[in-house]
């Protein structure tokens, strides 16, 4: 099943993150993530991003992290991004602060267009041009653009 860009990136789930520590950002994105009708369990979501980071950090270096979760009680593919101008330790594999951070969930039937959209994510973050457009963006409009136009994050 292919995914579509612009139903995964929703502009009421794209921020600029107040946090400062790497539990922080991620509190205000499962926020986010759970204010789609797709996500129906917000604890369960909330435990499992949080155990699934007690595992293995999900800040892949390059300035991105990417936590994820495939779990049943998401009815669909869902994305939140935050972005943080300060850098945040996301306890990355390069250690460098983290600026750019894609939550994404879905359900855990899901696995094999999981993966699909995981890596294109990561693949396309690590371009430094991407990620400096993300990061002059002027608006969370721009910021969605930037994910979904053609050559962008998720196309």
């Amino acid at each position: 099943m292919a995914i579509k860009p612009d139903s995964l990136i929703s502009l009421e789930r794209i921020t600029d993150l107040k946090g400062t520590k790497k539990e922080e950002v991620l509190d205000e994105l499962i926020e986010l993530l759970a204010t789609s009708k797709l996500v129906t369990d917000r604890e369960e979501l909330r435990a499992k991003v949080f155990e699934r980071e007690r595992t293995v950090s999900t800040g892949v270096g390059y300035g991105i992290a990417v936590p994820h979760v495939k779990i049943p009680s998401i009815k669909g593919f869902v994305a939140a991004v935050g972005r943080s101008k300060a850098g945040v330790d996301f306890d990355s594999l390069d250690g460098a602060p983290t600026h750019i951070v894609v939550m994404i969930g879905c359900n855990n039937t899901q696995s094999g267009d999981f993966l699909k959209v995981l890596a294109q994510i990561v693949m396309r973050l690590r371009k430094p041009d991407l990620l400096q457009k993300i990061s002059d963006a002027k608006s969370m409009e721009e910021i969605r653009d930037i994910f979904i136009q053609p050559n962008g994050v998720l196309v």
